[in-house]
């Protein structure tokens, strides 16, 4: 079974990722609270991680920063990566592309919106 990863601070936020998406057929999801937990995590699932869904803003480093790290990795350099913020900055999403997301959603999004996406980059 692979894995998806939800890196986010917020419980409430996790929870809702998190029952939108463990229903997607073998897959199996993981909340992780901080950006530092998400790369131990990929460092020992390594290849048995599908997807990575980050908050922005964590206690640790931005999600920006975890991208970079992911992206510098050769193996994980095409793992799709989805990144959320609550942020109303209008250059925002345009940022998270050039940085190596493979798509960007504002808070608040729609969890089945999430799920979609990650569908289609996991075809």
């Amino acid at each position: 079974m692979r894995t998806i990863l939800i890196v986010e601070d917020s419980e409430n936020c996790a929870e809702t990722l998190q029952i939108a998406l463990e229903s997607m057929p073998g897959l199996r999801t993981v909340v992780l609270p901080s950006t530092c937990a998400a790369l131990a995590a990929l460092r020992v699932e390594g290849n048995n991680v599908a997807a990575l869904v980050t908050d922005l803003h964590m206690p640790d480093h931005d999600g920006f920063e975890l991208i970079r790290q992911l992206r510098a990795e050769m193996r994980f350099a095409r793992m799709p990566v989805l990144l959320i913020s609550g942020d109303s900055d209008p250059q925002l999403p345009a940022r998270a592309l050039a940085h190596g997301a493979d798509a960007f959603f504002s808070k608040p999004y729609s969890p089945a919106a999430v799920r979609r996406k990650l569908e289609q980059l996991l075809c």
